[in-house]
């Protein structure tokens, strides 16, 4: 921003930039030029550099720098180029989406990018029918061959192949083989291209890719013998020393990559992230994948292999001119067994060489250095060679089978270089850029012109770079390359004489060549892009590449086949007559010096040089590059350190000068490159002009303002659709434009401001005076307050005082009452003391006294006591004296013995006495305690069982007192419970603050908030669980439903297939008639869904023609068999899991019941013999109707009449039959009637409920096994095959007679088999009924009982509630029994009125078969009428041979806009389910099978003939759902009858069980609804982008922005293009052809929320893809539209459907292109709001958001960086755009009709006038 006006003279500028930075700018004082002015903020970051207004370096420059930093777009537009800066990043914008979303769309409307350049091309190659070329070029390391890569990955994306060969996979295979060959790493670049490649991709007439072939030019071949530091060989040498360690590569004798010298001399073999042994994987799975087969590659990988140990062979020198091999040499000896050559003739060519002259030929030793050069060449040239045959081998994989119609090539060639050191190779990669430049140039200038041109402007010669003089100076005669080929032929050329001849020839004679100061071994050519200095060093040798013929000779002779095939490929390729088969020019082939010239012209051509190869392939080129219409891609470095997104401004200028997007910039801006529509300057410039100046014609109005603004009309030019400015004008208009916004700004900023001001006046005044008002009256309120405040003072004080005087006396007479008191308590208190203490001095004295007394006495005591004992010791010590004395005398001893012996003798005899009284009663004893122990035995066991006794009722008893304690206890806490309760309920309005108090405290509790975030957590989880269940059932449903859409786009293929077979076939033979194959092959297909298949089609599929089977789809039929074979499976897994549950249920009854299980055996035994009556009964209807087919072929009047024998026979039998039916009809009901009193007696009483349940459910289960019983038996009656009974006799008698008497018989057999047992039956019957008798009367003693102890009330209620049970039980079973009976009455009604109809149907046959004579003669017998039935049963009766007819007429020729306006919705439903009914009545199951299998063939071939047409998919989906929902509601199953009336559930089908059809059908729905979604989309897909993107639903809001050379599709509503109201109005005959089609409600609401889907994911695709519609007031428009579409939604009652849903990334994507973009509040804003939308798709629109306005601001690259890091734990998809393709899981909930089938009318219209109602 210029800060101070600018003066001529003035020597400084003041500027501002924008950073906020100030800046002083010198001016050149000689020049005085002014700096390049900067272009108005709108079109700062434009998608087209053409579009800027100031079109120069620094513009440019910028641009591409804030496209690339801030908005990470590496993609720009610069007129017809595609500018593209390597980012060295993976960027996720090469995906199928991505591919999905540039299919289609014009190149200017969506944002730059390669897949827009090949849409471009491919468009342009179908509309025009022109060839195309996509020409990438670039530095190394630049992008290029990535690019090229993603140009043909869009081509085989979008086209696909014309064959099931796969070729666009071919062609994309070859990637990975060519880089393997022909990248290396450089210092530049990991992957860089060493060579140049021309792929042309051939289509055919519809534009599908059938081949592609492959031109290579100027291999890099030094590479393979020298690497520079930190670079590497070929790709494909490290890759197989990865893969030395493998098995297969053992012979090769391979190892590390630093072993061998052409692998090792960079020091850098290993490049960071790349692994060489996967990367030997996908080279080898390419190789197989183009048809090289395995021997092949092992031979390709023993000559790569053969050239690194080549490479390690040494030399040692003898002299200084010869060298010798050491002998036996390792390498040397491998290399040779690798090629199959002998080591000694190797050995001796590598050190030597044959010399030819005239005369004689010799050989001489050369050099150690000689050998090397020569060793090196050879390897070179192997490598060449092999590179060379692996691109012929690619191409001819590549091979079209097909006639080419067009081609897209894609040209992936080396940039401009200039190095510190350039050489031969620099040269002639700048050759081919000088050449390539020229033609851009003038393909530049040819459109600039073609575009005046057509505008009819008028034409100026614009001044353009030539550089034709340089391509003179190099290719011209005597020029560079001329005198350089002259050199070589010369006997002693080398580098200095060449350049001396250079600088004699061009030195100072033209312009371009210069000659260096300081060096005469170099020159300079200054090239369009730079001067370049060459080093003379080495160009001779390069260019004649010379390698000796004798060890050429050698490796011819090799006996490994591929290497000889080598070089006769290269004599087969050199050779004058022959061309290569694959067209691609040689451009390194290397001539091979012979031993002497060969005459004739094979030797010219033998000896073309390196240069002249190249110098003809690059003619071929151009020539090619000029019949195609070409494509630009031009690849930048943004810098040489490849680090991602970093820009170098240097480096950048200099690449552009380079690659000519400067100069193409310089040309735009030498005419007019400011280029808008009328229609497009009249939106954005309308500010600027007056209500008067606004015409009618927008041309004239645009000229008339432009006039008044523009005042030179130089500036602008006015063409027929657009107005051509000069550089820098729209700049001015901008400016005018901005000033006159900001004028209008200020003016209203004015005015609000004026109103707000005087606004806040009004309101301040008002204000004031209310504030006096009430100041006032507050300040005379305070005075008549301190009034009464003084007053109030005195009369306080006044009582005041006198309360302070009469407190004081108060005080003052209490003090001195209590002073007296006082006093006179302490004098009473004294005198007491004193009496006290005289009292108790008494009491002590007396108590002092008599203890002395006492004291004394007991000493006195002690003393007398102490004397008594001494003398008493003394006499007692005195007598023991004598005593001592007395003891030692004899004869004391002597008296003390006197009659010791005698007693001595007594004492023996006693004991001899006691010991045998002992032994006596020891005796007794032990007999005693045998005796005693039996008896103890016996006691101990009665003691034993009366101590358990006791203690059971002792435990009885404690139990009781326990329970009666516990009741006690119970009592009173109930009364305790009572009493607190009613405490509580008083004192609850009391603790109810205090109750608050507590909670709110407890909440704040952290242990109550843990708890309370687990619950939410397990909550939550219980939500996300529930979420996930729901995700994985639609996902499985997704997965099926897309499984079957592939199954039915191969089952389409295998038709279309099948047609063209058909087509193909000849005529057939005279005589041999040909059946419908589609019909017989969509017959068989559907042959799985029916009940009755395998053992009924198997003789029908036997006898069905060779031819038939022939045209059978192996791979379908084994799918259906699969299938079938998965639902028999699962059926009989069904019906074990069933059988199962009955044993179970069965064994649980017969547990609960006392007598053995035999009930349920002989209930199975029933219920068998009544499904052998019913099938007995089918079988006599098969009978019958068989007899009436033998009576009505035979035509014989005299058998058929009515008096013929054989009609009285038939009348007999039919008597006989009527009969037999009644008895069978009774034998039914008795035996049901059995079974009912059976179940009854069964049941067990006394459980009420449990059992009650239980045996309904045995019930249930037992009836599913009894239809399946019976349906087997119906199987087995059905498959016997028809015999023509009636060849049996001529007559048929002998037949009737055969036929009566077996009937007979077994009318006799039944019934004496019934009446058995019946008796059986009948005795049973009375057994369970006295058991159920004995139970009944046991139940009802044990009620009684329990009824006894209950209390009176109790007792009368349990009484009640058991007889209410008992009725219910009651009234259950006889309502069951009653509709079984019911059933049975109706069926056998049927039966009956069926077999009425046909005899009358036979006797009106009859009548009809007798002529006019015959009915004069005969007499007139009585005849049975029928009479017409009134009431219908909704049924539709046809011929077996109508169907094709009913299904024509109904189907395939129905017209749905007339049945759906005149008759009700879904009749062709109705009409078809009818006639099933009809079949199913008649228990046909081949005409069912016939009839379902057709109409659902009929439906697929009308949506596959009229598939694109909505409301014949739309009737089709409508009338299939009805018919689903018809075989549910009829099919008698309990859960779809619950909404059917009586009438209806009468109609229910009664033989088959189509649940398999109607999966069938189901998925025929399924199918023809994902065709309803994809017509959908065909029809939205081109209204959608430009009704919710591009038009201006509010006038006004949005600019419009300059469009440069790439034109948009315009912003304005012109005519044709799409508006919201024409989505709207789509969407409204969508949904009026729906509902008049009467699809189901919640189907229309699926395919609204599909419809929606698509509108919102085709919506923001496009705005992530255009940087143009990323603004605010494109934001507004958007939420604009999408409150239409919810309005839209809101007048059908479509809110609900989930629609609204589907557009929430858009509604999120619209709010933040309005919401602010500033601070770290609006990204926690922006990251809260935008949940639906991925954190790729948030950082896109915010790089993308462009403002269009200037109160609008861009957004700060720290601002996207906050967002992303504050996004970053989310966990969403890295997928940029949404799948707008993808198809919501469908489904079908069942919805029932309430229309009655008898009152369907068919109308004549539909023609089925064959078709009658019954």
């Amino acid at each position: 921003e210029l800060l101070k006006d600018y003066k001529p003279g003035d020597k400084v500028l003041q500027l501002r930039l924008e950073e906020g930075k100030d800046l002083e700018y010198s001016l050149d004082p000689k020049t005085k030029e002014l700096p390049p002015l900067r272009n108005p903020d709108i079109l700062v970051g434009e998608n087209d550099l053409t579009a800027l207004s100031y079109l120069h370096e620094p513009a440019v420059l910028h641009n591409l720098k804030v496209r690339f930093i801030d908005s990470k777009l590496i993609y720009t537009y610069c007129g017809i180029v595609l500018v593209a800066i390597n980012p060295y990043e993976q960027l996720p914008i090469y995906g199928e989406d991505i591919i999905n979303a540039y299919s289609g769309q014009n190149m200017g409307d969506m944002d730059p990018h390669i897949f827009a350049v090949a849409e471009e091309a491919y468009k342009q190659m179908a509309r025009d029918e022109r060839n195309q070329s996509i020409i990438v070029s670039g530095e190394s390391g630049a992008g290029k061959t990535v690019s090229a890569k993603y140009a043909m990955r869009y081509f085989a994306t979008v086209s696909g192949s014309a064959s099931e060969a796969n070729v666009e996979e071919k062609v994309l295979a070859s990637n990975p083989i060519m880089e393997s060959i022909g990248n290396a790493k450089t210092t530049r670049n990991d992957n860089s291209s060493r060579f140049g490649k021309y792929i042309e991709i051939g289509f055919d007439k519809r534009y599908r890719i059938i081949g592609a072939n492959m031109r290579t030019y100027l291999l890099e071949k030094s590479r393979v013998v020298f690497q520079a530091e930190e670079e590497r060989n070929y790709h494909i040498f490290y890759q197989l020393c990865a893969s030395a360690a493998l098995p297969e590569f053992k012979t090769l004798r391979l190892g590390n990559a630093n072993y061998f010298h052409y692998t090792k001399q960079g020091g850098s073999p290993v490049i960071d992230g790349v692994d060489d042994a996967k990367e030997m994987m996908n080279t080898r799975q390419a190789c197989t994948l183009l048809g090289i087969s395995d021997s092949y590659q092992m031979g390709i990988f023993r000559i790569l292999a053969g050239i690194l140990h080549l490479g390690n062979v040494e030399f040692a020198s003898r002299d200084s001119d010869s060298c010798t091999i050491p002998p036996k040499h390792e390498p040397l000896t491998i290399f040779c067994d690798l090629m199959g050559v002998e080591y000694e003739e190797m050995a001796h060519w590598l050190c030597h060489r044959k010399l030819a002259t005239a005369t004689e030929t010799y050989i001489k030793p050369i050099s150690k250095l000689h050998a090397i050069n020569a060793r090196d060449a050879l390897a070179k040239h192997i490598y060449a060679n092999l590179f060379n045959w692996i691109v012929d081998h690619v191409n001819k994989a590549l091979h079209a089978t097909v006639k080419q119609h067009s081609f897209i090539g894609v040209l992936d060639i080396y940039g401009f270089e200039t190095f510190e050191i350039n050489s031969f190779e620099q040269f002639c990669i700048n050759y081919a850029n000088e050449k390539l430049q020229q033609q851009f140039n003038m393909h530049v200038f040819k459109l600039e012109q073609e575009e005046y041109m057509k505008e009819q402007i008028p034409w100026t010669l614009i001044d353009f770079y030539d550089n034709q003089p340089c391509i003179n100076l190099i290719e011209a005669k005597m020029g560079v390359l001329d005198l350089l080929d002259e050199e070589c032929k010369m006997p002693k050329g080398s580098d200095d004489s060449w350049a001396q001849k250079l600088y004699n020839t061009h030195l100072n004679k033209c312009a371009l060549f210069e000659k260096p100061r300081m060096s005469n071994k170099a020159f300079i050519i200054k090239h369009f892009a730079d001067k370049v200095e060459y080093q003379c060093e080495g160009f001779l040798e390069k260019n004649k590449d010379t390698v000796y013929e004798e060890q050429i000779k050698v490796l011819k002779s090799s006996k490994f086949k591929l290497l000889p095939e080598l070089f006769q490929d290269e004599e087969k390729v050199l050779s004058p007559t022959s061309a290569t088969p694959s067209g691609r020019v040689p451009l390194s082939r290397m001539p091979i010096k012979p031993a002497k010239a060969r005459p004739g012209q094979a030797s010219k051509e033998h000896k073309k040089t390196v240069g002249h190869q190249f110098r003809n392939s690059l003619h071929l080129l151009m020539e090619t590059l000029n019949a195609t219409t070409p494509h630009y891609v031009r690849c930048i470095k943004p810098n040489d350190f490849k680090f991602p997104f970093t820009f170098d401004e240097k480096r950048a200028v200099q690449q552009l000068r380079a690659c000519g997007v400067l100069e193409t910039i310089r040309i735009s801006a030498a005419g007019f490159p400011s280029r808008w529509t009328y229609q497009e300057f009249f939106s954005r410039y309308r500010v600027l002009m007056k209500q008067k100046d606004v015409l009618g014609d927008r041309k004239q109005t645009c000229k008339n303002v432009l006039e008044k603004l523009i005042q030179d009309k130089d500036k602008y030019q006015f063409g027929k659709t657009k107005i051509f400015f000069r550089a820098g004008q729209v700049a001015y208009l901008e400016k005018i434009r901005a000033d006159k916004l900001r004028a209008a700004c200020i003016r209203i900023q004015k005015t609000i401001r004026g109103w707000l001001m005087r606004k806040k006046y009004i309101r301040m005044r008002r204000a004031a005076i209310t504030i006096q008002r009430h100041v006032r009256g507050y300040q005379a309120r305070c005075y008549a307050k301190f009034l009464r405040r003084t007053r109030a003072a005195i009369t306080i004080q006044k009582f005041q005082r006198m309360y302070v005087v009469r407190k004081r006396y108060q005080c003052m007479r209490d003090a001195t009452i209590a002073l007296q008191a006082l006093l006179r308590g302490y004098m009473v208190r004294n005198k007491y003391q004193m009496m006290l203490r005289e009292h108790k001095s008494v009491v002590i004295q007396k108590h002092v006294r008599g203890w002395l007394a006492r004291r004394r006495y007991r000493r006195t005591l002690r003393a007398i006591v102490y004397l008594q004992c001494c003398y008493r010791r003394m006499m007692a010590k005195r007598e023991l004296k004598k005593l001592k004395i007395e003891a030692r005398s004899v004869e004391r001893y002597k008296k003390l013995h006197i009659g010791l012996e005698n007693k001595i003798m007594q004492l023996q005899r006693k004991i001899d006495e006691q010991n045998k009284e002992y032994k006596s009663l020891l005796e007794k004893m032990n007999s005693l305690e045998i005796t005693y122990s039996t008896e103890t035995e016996k006691l101990r066991g009665d003691v034993e069982r009366l101590r358990m006794s006791e203690e059971e009722a002792k435990n009885a008893t404690n139990r009781v007192i326990s329970l009666q304690e516990e009741i006690a206890k119970l009592r009173k806490e109930l009364h305790q419970t009572q009493s607190e309760k009613k405490s509580i309920e008083e004192w609850a309005d009391k603790y109810k603050h205090e109750t608050e108090q507590l909670v709110s405290e407890l909440k704040e509790n952290s242990h109550l908030e843990s708890l309370l975030s687990l619950a939410e957590s397990m909550e939550k989880k219980l939500v996300e669980e529930t979420k996930q269940l729901e995700l994985d059932l639609n996902d499985e449903r997704l997965r099926y439903q897309n499984l079957l859409n592939e199954f039915s786009r191969l089952e389409e293929r295998y038709d279309d297939l099948k047609d063209e077979m058909n087509l193909m076939v000849s005529i057939p033979k005279p005589g041999h008639k040909r059946t419908d194959s589609t019909h017989s092959s969509n017959e068989s297909e559907y042959t799985f869904s029916s009940e009755i298949t395998e053992a009924e089609d198997l003789p029908l599929r036997m006898e069905e023609p060779s031819e038939k089977k022939a045209a059978l789809d192996m791979s379908l039929f084994l799918k259906l068999q699969k299938r079938v074979s998965e639902l028999e499976q699962e059926k009989q897994s069904l019906q074990d899991e069933l059988d199962r549950k009955e044993e179970q249920a069965l064994r649980a009854k017969a547990k609960e019941e006392e007598r053995p299980p035999i009930r349920g055996a002989e209930l199975e035994y029933e219920s068998l013999k009544r499904q052998e009556l019913e099938s007995e009964n089918k079988k006599l209807k098969n009978e019958l109707n068989e007899l009436q087919k033998a009576l009505t072929e035979t035509r014989a009047p005299e058998v058929t009449a009515p008096g013929a024998p054989a009609y009285r026979v038939l009348l007999d039998q039919l008597t006989s039959v009527s009969e037999e039916l009644e008895v069978r009809k009774e034998e039914v009901l008795i035996l049901r009637s059995q079974l009912v009193s059976q179940k009854e007696a069964i049941q067990p009483k006394h459980t009420m409920t449990d059992a009650t349940i239980l045996l309904e459910d045995v019930q249930k289960m037992k009836d599913k096994g009894e239809i399946a019983q019976a349906y087997i038996g119906l199987k087995e009656t059905n498959r016997q095959s028809p015999q023509d009974y009636h060849m049996l006799n001529e007559d048929g008698e002998l037949w009737l007679a055969y036929e009566g008497l077996k009937q007979a018989n077994r009318l006799l057999e039944s019934q004496l088999q019934s009446q058995k047992k019946s008796h059986e039956n009948e005795l049973e019957s009375l057994r369970g009924e006295i058991q159920s008798l004995k139970e009944e009367n046991n139940r009802q003693q044990q009620l009684l009982a329990q009824n006894l102890q209950l209390p009176p009330e109790a007792r009368i209620e349990a009484s009640l509630q058991h007889e209410i049970t008992r009725l219910t039980n009651e009234n259950l079973d006889l309502m069951e029994q009653l509709e079984k009976q019911d059933k049975t009455v109706r069926k056998l009604k049927k039966q009956l009125k069926v077999f009425a109809k046909k005899i009358g149907e036979l006797e009106v046959g009859q009548m009809e078969n007798i002529s006019p004579g015959q009915i004069i003669d005969e007499p007139i017998r009585p005849v049975n009428i029928p009479r017409k039935e009134k009431d219908f049963q909704g049924m539709l009766e046809y011929k077996k041979e109508d169907e094709q007819k009913l299904v024509k007429n109904l189907i395939l020729e129905l017209k749905p806009r007339g049945v759906a306006v005149n008759l009700i919705p879904g009749l062709p439903a109705y009409i078809l389910f009818m006639c099933v009914r009809h079949a199913d009545y008649l228990n046909d199951d081949q005409k069912v099978r016939s009839l379902l299998t057709s109409t659902i063939n009929g439906i697929k071939k009308v949506l596959k003939k009229r598939g694109d047409d909505f409301e014949t998919v739309s009737f089709w989906l409508s009338n299939t759902c009805r018919f689903l929902h018809c075989l549910k509601q009829y099919s008698g199953e309990e859960g779809f009858m619950k909404h059917n009336t009586p009438r209806q559930n009468e109609h229910c089908l009664t033989n088959f069980d189509l649940a398999e059809y109607r999966q069938v059908l189901s998925d025929l729905a399924i199918q023809i609804y994902q065709q309803l979604v994809r017509v959908l989309e065909n029809i939205l897909q081109p209204m959608i982008v430009s009704g919710m993107l591009e038009h201006e639903t509010i006038q006004g809001v949005s600019g419009v922005k300059p469009t440069g050379l790439r034109k948009r599709t315009s912003s304005i509503a012109d005519e044709g293009t799409y508006t919201l109201d024409s989505i709207i109005r789509q969407l409204n005959s969508f949904h009026s052809v729906m509902c008049q089609h009467g699809m189901d409600p919640e189907l229309i609401k699926q395919v609204v929320k599909q419809m929606f889907y698509i509108i919102g994911a085709v919506t923001l695709n496009n705005l992530l893809l255009r940087k143009d519609m990323c603004s605010w007031s494109k934001g507004m428009q958007i939420r604009y539209n999408v409150s239409q579409l919810e309005e839209w939604l809101r007048d059908k009652n479509l809110m609900n459907s989930g629609a609204k849903e589907t557009l929430e990334p858009l509604i999120q994507a619209a709010q933040l292109l309005q919401v602010k973009k500033k601070t770290d509040e609006d990204a926690e804003a922006i990251c809260s709001m935008c949940n639906a939308l991925t954190t790729a798709q948030i950082v896109k629109v915010l790089n993308l958001y462009t403002p269009v306005n200037e109160f609008e601001e861009r957004v700060l690259v720290s601002f996207i960086r906050t967002i992303q890091v504050r996004l970053r734990d989310r966990k969403d998809s890295p997928q940029l755009l949404m799948d707008a393709k993808h198809i919501f899981p469908v489904t079908f909930p069942f919805n029932p009709s309430s229309l009655a089938l008898e009152t369907i009318q068919i109308p004549a219209s539909l023609g089925l006038g064959f078709i009658s109602r019954v």
